[in-house]
């Protein structure tokens, strides 16, 4: 891509944009359209958050359940396994 002292065109802009947006699932591409490339970064920046919120809710999900688990059972591992990752 870049290197130093040189400077991104254009064109490298607009397909590192494209990328990025190929990357966001459909449901956040279908009312985008063709868009500015800090509109992007924002929607980008905002899926980027969402996506934490997740993994936080699910991390407290498994858990919860570790606690209603045998704590030398296989279904114990598997989510000791999960909250690791």
């Amino acid at each position: 891509m870049s290197g130093r002292g040189r400077r991104i065109t254009d064109e490298e802009i607009n397909e590192l944009v494209s990328r990025l947006q190929s990357l966001l699932p459909e449901s956040r591409r279908r009312n985008m359209g063709r868009v500015s490339a800090s509109k992007l970064l924002k929607e980008t920046c905002s899926y980027i958050k969402s996506l934490h919120r997740e993994v936080d809710d699910l991390s407290d999900r498994l858990s919860g359940l570790m606690v209603t688990v045998d704590s030398n059972s296989p279904q114990a591992e598997i989510i000791r396994s999960l909250l690791r990752s």
